[in-house]
């Protein structure tokens, strides 16, 4: 069969869509369980609505597909739908199957409203959605009774088979890598935990599975050798089975993999042994569910962990020069301005280097989801409207909207304004061999304050001094290039090229093909007048559009205007290539 799987379009555009933006794992788990058994796959990612081709009509009618299966969350559910409207009446002998999260927990609702689905796939969709092509494929007699994991229509009245069984061994599965090129990769399936907030617990029953570290790294490798060198772990716990999460990074050493990656981890599950492991292997942050600074909210969203365990994590994780990033959570049953202030506490003492606020939403599928329809006497019907949450705020008359954004307004505000004293309180473990770690961890920081994150966001004073004093800091443990990059920019901003001079020819011996730190330096002695010299940094990068642009100019400023021509010519071609690559 011909078979498209798309991620589909959220309602809401996003100020940072960095956590949405990626097709979910899961999609290249079952876009390879399908090629392995003969099925030609596409996936599509049209995360936003700017991403679909001009015409989907045109799209549908020119792929023909047999199939078309939906990733859907419950926040792009609306996504799906109006896709799949506009595939069913281009292609109407195409089948049409909603999986994921969303689709698992509103099943019923879904096959109820919109008689273009003609399935839904329930939890883990491996085995279930090649189950259900094969039958599709063979024109099997008998409906789609027997399949296990499957929603459907009988006789026109939403149909559920039992759960399919949990894949017990995840290393038979076949690797995604073999076929596509991604970022996102998962050791574990499933969360041990009962978070009142999340829905893992009904997708997963709160057992975890594991894939073997050779499984893991045989990934890895493959997608290393597709030219991938920034990876996010994204289980819910990566660091769950130390020994495991060691076993990793230790053969990501042997394989010689220089690669940086992301994971998230549950503070009660690191320490110093598995941070210093990961951090060697390329770790460069750690996400943390802290959710609320008040004992009392976390007992309420059942965030069992403790506030030492949590002030141990974050400290642990910063001295390993590993970036710590906290979630909170506002807006919870019974918050008030005084469960604000002790968050407010917390992050002063935990002093994390990055952290997201997320208002509280009710999702089906969570036990706050269980509860409101309780309290509402209602079910699924909300999500017949056009929206993409339901922020619990909302069904509580004693938290106000009004007052929910006036909590994360504080909350956002003195975050941004503590930063800069956050990263002043860095303390590193004094371990020789992790000073060259130590200075990237430092000079990454750096970036964030001067060209990232911090630099946009206008409540975080004192960007450039901290930048620079991070940047002076990080040249103390190690010449790293993105540290001596930074500095020089700051210095040739000030006007003071000569010591941007001093500064670069010290170090530029160990970085001679770093085009970055030729330029700048190429740049400051054009400033100096030193043309000539100048010449030598720039024309080694003929690929450069930049390079060749002040190669140009400074063979104009020493009189030769063939050789500048030249220049300023192949500048353009490189200008017009890229501009063709990106259309």
């Amino acid at each position: 069969m011909k078979v498209l799987l798309i991620y589909p379009y959220f309602l809401e555009s996003r100020p940072d869509p960095a956590d949405v933006a990626p097709c979910p794992i899961g999609l290249y788990w079952v876009a390879a369980a399908l090629v392995e058994q003969g099925h030609q796959v596409e996936i599509l990612n049209w995360f936003t609505q700017e991403m679909l081709p001009p015409s989907l009509e045109d799209f549908f009618r020119d792929r023909r597909p047999d199939l078309i299966g939906f990733s859907v969350l419950n926040a792009n559910r609306w996504g799906a739908v109006e896709i799949a409207r506009i595939a069913r009446q281009v292609v109407p002998a195409a089948k049409i199957v909603f999986g994921g999260v969303g689709a698992t927990c509103l099943w019923r609702h879904l096959l109820e409203q919109h008689p273009e689905i003609d399935a839904v796939v329930l939890g883990e969709g491996e085995r279930t959605l090649v189950n259900l092509a094969e039958r599709w494929a063979t024109g099997e007699s008998g409906g789609l009774d027997g399949i296990a994991g499957l929603a459907w229509r009988r006789d026109g009245v939403p149909h559920a088979v039992e759960p399919a069984a949990p894949i017990a061994d995840l290393d038979a599965l076949p690797l995604p890598a073999r076929n596509f090129s991604y970022r996102h990769l998962s050791l574990t399936r499933g969360c041990p935990w009962d978070c009142r907030f999340c829905g893992s617990p009904e997708i997963w029953g709160r057992r975890v599975r594991f894939r073997s570290s050779d499984h893991f790294v045989a990934e890895l490798l493959l997608l290393y050798r597709r030219g991938v060198r920034f990876f996010y772990f994204s289980d819910d716990t990566f660091t769950i089975d130390k020994q495991r999460v060691i076993e990793i990074s230790k053969k990501i050493l042997a394989l010689k993999m220089r690669i940086t990656w992301v994971a998230i981890s549950r503070v009660t599950y690191v320490d110093e042994e598995m941070l210093y492991w990961m951090r060697v292997a390329g770790c460069i942050q750690i996400s943390y569910g802290v959710e609320s600074g008040s004992e009392r909210i976390r007992a309420v969203l059942n965030k069992k962990i403790k506030r030492d365990e949590i002030v141990r994590a974050f400290a642990l994780t910063t001295r390993y020069g590993i970036l710590p990033r906290a979630y909170f959570i506002y807006g919870s049953p019974g918050e008030d301005w005084n469960s604000i202030n002790e968050t407010l506490d917390l992050i002063r003492e935990i002093k994390p280097l990055a952290a997201i606020f997320y208002v509280l939403d009710i999702f089906p599928g969570t036990a706050l989801y269980r509860d409101f329809c309780r309290r509402a006497g209602t079910g699924d019907e909300i999500w017949g409207q056009r929206i993409e949450d339901l922020m619990y705020c909302q069904t509580d008359p004693d938290l106000s909207e009004q007052r929910v954004l006036e909590f994360g307004d504080r909350l956002r505000r003195s975050y941004h304004e503590w930063l800069p004293g956050f990263a002043e309180a860095i303390e590193l473990v004094d371990r020789r061999e992790l000073y060259p770690f130590h200075a990237d961890f430092l000079a990454r920081l750096a970036l964030t304050f001067s060209h990232g994150d911090y630099a946009r966001k206008v409540p975080v004073r004192l960007r450039d001094a901290t930048a620079e004093r991070l940047y002076l800091r990080a040249l103390n443990y190690y010449p790293d290039a993105n540290a001596l990059l930074g500095l020089a920019v700051f210095r040739q901003q000030r006007g003071a090229h000569g010591e941007v001079v001093d500064l670069l020819r010290e170090h530029l011996a160990n970085y001679g093909d770093h085009e970055a730190l030729n330029v700048c330096f190429g740049i400051t002695l054009m400033q100096l007048g030193r043309h000539r010299e100048a010449l030598d940094h720039f024309l080694p990068f003929t690929q450069s559009r930049q390079a060749m642009t002040h190669a140009a100019e400074c063979w104009r400023a020493l009189g030769d205007a063939a050789q500048a021509r030249s220049c300023l010519d192949r500048a353009r071609a490189l200008s017009e290539a890229a501009g063709g690559a990106a259309a």
